[in-house]
């Protein structure tokens, strides 16, 4: 008995969150990165030697934001999808999450662009191979401490924890490079969009120069080939 492979592989198979928790049993009844954002990010890969177009959805759109959440995977390519989570104002209960996420795959044509997926390509009523993968939400703890750690990391945590400006620059720095990670798949995207207009615009003009090329030797030629009247 043979198993065929799935289109896209999902890694990993589960959406990680950070929350920060190394004061939750201390004096402090709240962690001062309760209020951030936390993301993961998910690497999808294309098995097959097709084009495969692929769409994120999620039980709870307002509460995480994916970028991209649909897009093309060229044959044997891979690409990376982040998952925001927006900044929560209290602590899950008991730290279990309900959210799903669901992500949809199909085949498409070559060089199809993300602009020109029609409506109906992830509706299974159309007749179309629809696979999908289901994920599922997980809250971990950023800096628990594993039980036996040393004074030393806890010390650390104290020492990272009661000094705001530090925290303050840490959480500065992460943004920019998140951000500069997502500029940076944009233009890559952009790039790729650009080079498929500009291939196809010179094609066009390089068929109407041809055309009228040929127009012009036709003419000529009539010219020359017509009999002069004296």
């Amino acid at each position: 008995m043979t198993s065929t492979k799935p289109l896209i592989t999902v890694q990993p198979d589960e959406l990680k969150f950070q929350i920060s928790g190394a004061l939750m049993n201390m004096a402090f009844p709240r962690s001062v990165e309760l209020d951030k954002q936390s993301y993961c990010d998910l690497r999808v890969v294309n098995n097959t030697e097709h084009h495969v177009a692929f769409k994120v959805k999620t039980t709870s759109p307002k509460k995480y934001f994916v970028r991209p959440n649909t897009g093309v995977v060229q044959p044997w390519d891979a690409c990376v999808i982040r998952v925001t989570s927006q900044a929560q104002r209290e602590y899950p209960p008991d730290m279990q999450c309900k959210d799903k996420f669901l992500l949809q795959s199909t085949i498409v044509p070559p060089h199809t662009d993300i602009d020109e997926l029609p409506q109906d390509a992830f509706n299974k009523d159309s007749g179309k191979v629809i696979e999908e993968c289901k994920l599922r939400v997980v809250y971990t703890l950023a800096n628990r401490n594993s039980g036996d750690g040393s004074l030393a990391s806890s010390n650390q945590s104290l020492d990272y924890n009661s000094n705001p400006a530090l925290q303050s620059l840490t959480e500065e720095r992460d943004a920019a490079v998140r951000q500069t990670q997502q500029l940076q798949q944009e233009l890559e995207l952009l790039k790729r969009r650009r080079y498929r207009k500009s291939s196809g615009f010179s094609f066009t003009f390089a068929l109407f120069v041809a055309l009228i090329g040929l127009m012009m030797g036709f003419l000529l030629n009539l010219s020359l080939s017509s009999p002069s009247t004296e």
